[in-house]
């Protein structure tokens, strides 16, 4: 990929100024790489500027026959990455138990993604929140009564120390920098919103992830645009992002991000689409001219964004969660996203479709 490339176009969005990225890839690097130019706030791709835009999909909200069908359908969107979960329960159901095969097969699902030439956002937790049951914890943890969970109780820890030295080395070959598709690992999830605020845990969570992982690989936290939040939930060495939903104001929301992050790039890690569901309520749903909208402005800030929800999918079986004061998730996990739970195209996918395009052909742009 040899073609010229003319001088980028610059985009401007509040106070800031950003490239919103390569018109053309100069050359193929002869080392993948992914990293952090902080100098331009920026991704950086084998060398060249980069940013992406991704949808949220959870292998197991969707039967594993399913599973090529959704990804070409959210690549044929415009997408150029993919944003997943890893729920330990679903893995780990009892301790030592550990179920890899069949639909639990996560690996499997990273290599359609690849073969599909969509990236991937991991998140791996341990705690994953998603409506899902305990949040991906395993029930059995709560054996011990008194148990501590997301800090550094000695038997919390200790299972979480196991789970992980099972899975990240399963991971580790797909990452990025192995010939895999895995561009950024998620640490925790949210940490800033819940009452522990156990520093002392993120740093055992960042080293476990750099034993197993290696160096190389992009660590990054997310949580809500609130300065409340990023105060427990970021960690010197691992990326801070936020999350914000449609009519939202990006600006002061990209500018929470700013005070953990003064440097490197806008990136909003969860843009929801929609919205969850709960026992007795009616179906949750956001307008799609609202959706289309600030997708729009985000892509225009020269952000790096993942929608969350793409396609939400199916709580099977008793995996749904529940909130506080007691709300329980239905079965349905439809989350009015672009892509219904049956995987139809809907109208909010046409219009995150055109959108995508669009801003694209202005600043040609090749996602």
């Amino acid at each position: 990929e040899s073609l010229a490339q003319s001088e980028p176009l610059l985009v401007k969005c509040a106070r800031w100024t950003f490239s919103p990225g390569p018109i053309l890839v100069l050359y193929k690097a002869s080392q993948r790489t992914f990293q952090i130019d902080y100098s331009h706030n920026r991704f950086l791709k084998d060398g060249q500027p980069f940013r992406y835009i991704s949808g949220s999909i959870h292998y197991f909200r969707i039967p594993s026959f399913y599973w090529k069908d959704r990804l070409l359908k959210m690549k044929m969107a415009g997408l150029n990455a993919i944003q997943t979960y890893v729920p330990w329960n679903f893995h780990e159901p009892q301790p030592g138990q550990y179920l890899f095969s069949g639909e639990h097969n996560v690996e499997h699902f990273l290599q359609l993604a690849h073969e599909l030439g969509l990236l991937v956002i991991l998140r791996p937790g341990p705690y994953i929140c998603a409506e899902w049951d305990m949040g991906g914890l395993p029930a059995w943890l709560l054996q011990k009564e008194s148990i501590i969970l997301r800090s550094t109780d000695p038997d919390y820890l200790a299972a979480v120390d196991k789970w992980l030295g099972v899975l990240l080395p399963k991971l580790k070959p797909l990452l990025y920098q192995n010939g895999g598709p895995i561009i950024t690992v998620q640490v925790e999830n949210e940490y800033g919103g819940y009452f522990t605020c156990d520093f002392d845990y993120l740093r055992f969570l960042q080293k476990s992830f750099r034993h197993h992982l290696g160096d190389d690989v992009l660590l990054f936290t997310t949580d809500g645009a609130c300065k409340e939040f990023l105060k427990c939930g970021a960690l010197q060495g691992l990326y801070a992002t936020v999350d914000f939903g449609a009519g939202s104001n990006i600006t002061a929301a990209f500018l929470t991000q700013r005070q953990s992050e003064p440097q490197g790039p806008l990136v909003n890690s969860e843009f929801y689409t929609g919205w969850l569901d709960h026992w007795g309520q009616p179906h949750s749903t956001v307008k799609t001219e609202v959706v289309a909208s600030t997708l729009y402005e985000i892509l225009a800030c020269g952000a790096s964004v993942n929608l969350y929800m793409f396609i939400g999918g199916t709580n099977f079986a008793y995996w749904n969660g529940a909130n506080t004061p007691y709300q329980p998730q239905p079965t349905s996990y439809d989350y009015d996203a672009p892509l219904s739970e049956a995987g139809d195209l809907t109208k909010k996918y046409f219009a995150v479709r055109d959108i995508i395009g669009k801003v694209g052909a202005v600043y040609r742009l090749r996602w």
